[in-house]
């Protein structure tokens, strides 16, 4: 079995002036992913609704390996939450196959977008996720608690679609290693400049944060996964019903980042 973590959103997410590229910092999410299994075929594809049978055999045919075996795919967050796995799934079934070169390139030609979860610390960069290629390297995100869940229906990535909201001066900014409250202050700020200009209505984070004492929220760019940032241990009890009655659904927490 290969296990390849997902991601929940991003740090930041944007274009580089105007007509520049996407960009983005993940939010990675280290205990939570796609869980593959390889068997002796002839070809079938069990488990979750991860990825359709044609993305799959397309991989395996760009690989060269595991056309004649069976796979069974194991997903901890839902496709098109903003989550990352679809990538995760992809570079999951490669590994398992033997693959480890090339899968940055394989997964930009299977989907047309990707996160940057096959490489070895996805936060360390800033990743072109149109191009599948490292823009450049950046400081770990510092350690924090974040608490997650997903608001509205999933929302998979066109590959065309780049309107996004320039977010330049948010990289300058997150070039500088920020610490936790800086940090925060970048995520919340990307999500708003993308909820202002993509939506949806009525999302709940802004005021979520403020209620609940977070530092900061953060979200999937293109899909439905949002959370909240804490330092370590200062969560507040009960936090989940307040978000549930807020109408995010799929609550989770985990400790993201490495520094601090």
């Amino acid at each position: 079995m290969t296990c390849v973590p997902g991601h929940f959103g991003e740090w930041l997410q944007g274009r580089l002036g105007p007509d520049g590229p996407l960009a983005l910092v993940t939010l990675a999410c280290p205990d939570r992913g796609v869980r593959v299994t390889r068997r002796p075929g002839p070809f079938a594809l069990t488990g979750d609704p991860v990825l359709p049978e044609a993305l799959v055999r397309a991989l395996l045919q760009r690989i060269g390996q595991g056309a004649e075996a069976a796979w069974d795919l194991r997903a901890d967050f839902p496709v098109g939450g903003g989550a990352g796995m679809s990538t995760a799934a992809l570079v999951a079934i490669a590994r398992e196959a033997g693959v480890t070169e090339g899968l940055a390139e394989a997964c930009l030609a299977i989907e047309g977008a990707t996160d940057p979860l096959m490489l070895p610390a996805p936060d360390t960069v800033l990743w072109a996720p149109r191009q599948a290629r490292v823009l450049d390297a950046v400081a770990p995100p510092p350690r924090a608690e974040v608490v997650g869940g997903f608001f509205g229906p999933p929302l998979r990535t066109d590959p065309a679609d780049l309107a996004f909201p320039d977010v330049s001066d948010l990289v300058a900014a997150w070039r500088e290693g920020p610490g936790l409250a800086e940090a925060a202050r970048i995520a919340s700020e990307s999500a708003r400049r993308c909820t202002a200009l993509r939506g949806p209505v009525g999302d709940p984070m802004e005021a979520l944060a403020e209620a609940t004492g977070a530092l900061g929220h953060a979200r999937a760019h293109t899909g439905s996964a949002r959370a909240l940032l804490f330092a370590p241990g200062t969560v507040p009890e009960g936090l989940f019903d307040q978000m549930a009655e807020a109408g995010l659904t799929g609550l989770c927490h985990f400790t993201t980042g490495g520094r601090g």
